[in-house]
């Protein structure tokens, strides 16, 4: 019975700590997988490397920066935003 007394919260940090390393590699995963870590996911690169048509690969694969697609994203709504107040402003007669 002297063990739970000796342990002094050790087996608990460990435990923590291995719960911790699993939650980082799976969120690593996650991110590589959305291609917000800066390599590419497996899916892809397994069909990049296995079809060998670099015609096709162009064509089918979509831009890897996730921040340059929703900047574009941004620019795309404000744009539209503002072409929409024109034409309203344009069918309120004056």
């Amino acid at each position: 019975m002297a063990f739970p007394h000796r342990q002094k919260g050790w087996l608990g940090l460990i435990g923590l700590v291995l719960a911790l390393v699993i939650v980082a590699l799976m969120a690593r995963m996650v991110l590589k997988e959305y291609g917000l870590a800066g390599g590419r996911s497996e899916a892809k690169a397994k069909h990049v490397t296995a079809s060998g048509n670099e015609a096709v690969d162009a064509a089918s694969v979509t831009p890897r920066d996730a921040m340059a697609r929703a900047r574009a994203l941004q620019a795309q709504v404000r744009q539209d935003a503002i072409d929409q107040e024109k034409r309203i402003d344009a069918a309120i007669p004056k």
